[in-house]
């Protein structure tokens, strides 16, 4: 595996090696020791899968608060999907800064989301599939979101969006505090 850092402190796309021969190729996707050597965290405490049926379908901008702030390592299995990534740590020279990766099934990429962030993603195909392993378990309580076109980020979607779910469409503008 190749890790390259992101724009942003602790964020990395991840991109496995292939080893190809008649029968196909195989290739790594995690390997603990070399997430960990980077930096990163190897724990894996839960994995799951988003289905989504249409272009244009966005999820986000989700993140937990604290104590349970989770890694996520995330994959495009089927499709195409356009990620966006915000570091909300106080403390992080990226704070309140945002970038943005496409992931497809072809790519077999992965992007490395750190503890702090919220991300959500937009599908740029039908029938595009999200694979999620997350460095804990998802806590109810801790669950937040971003409004996905808060004018503080700004951020540039790549095209229109056609289905988001209503918890999504509630969700507030982020409000730093002071």
């Amino acid at each position: 595996m190749r890790f390259r850092p992101l724009q942003l402190p602790g964020a990395f796309l991840v991109e496995p090696e292939r080893i190809v021969d008649d029968r196909g190729f195989f290739t790594r996707t995690f390997c603990r020791d070399e997430f960990s050597h980077c930096g990163m965290n190897p724990n894996i405490a839960q994995c799951s899968v988003s289905s989504n049926n249409i272009k244009g379908t966005l999820r986000g901008m989700h993140y937990q608060t604290p104590p349970h702030e989770e890694a996520k390592l995330v994959r495009c299995l089927a499709g195409a999907s356009y990620h966006v990534i915000i570091d909300l740590r106080r403390d992080s020279d990226g704070f309140l800064k945002w970038i943005s990766i496409e992931l497809t099934a072809g790519s077999k990429n992965l992007l490395y989301v750190p503890e702090g962030f919220a991300h959500g993603f937009l599908t740029l195909r039908d029938n595009s599939e999200i694979f999620y392993q997350m460095s804990k378990p998802y806590h109810p309580e801790s669950a937040a979101g971003i409004r996905w076109n808060d004018p503080l980020f700004s951020i540039e979607w790549p095209g229109e969006v056609v289905s988001m779910s209503d918890r999504d469409r509630q969700f507030l503008d982020f409000v730093p505090e002071s």
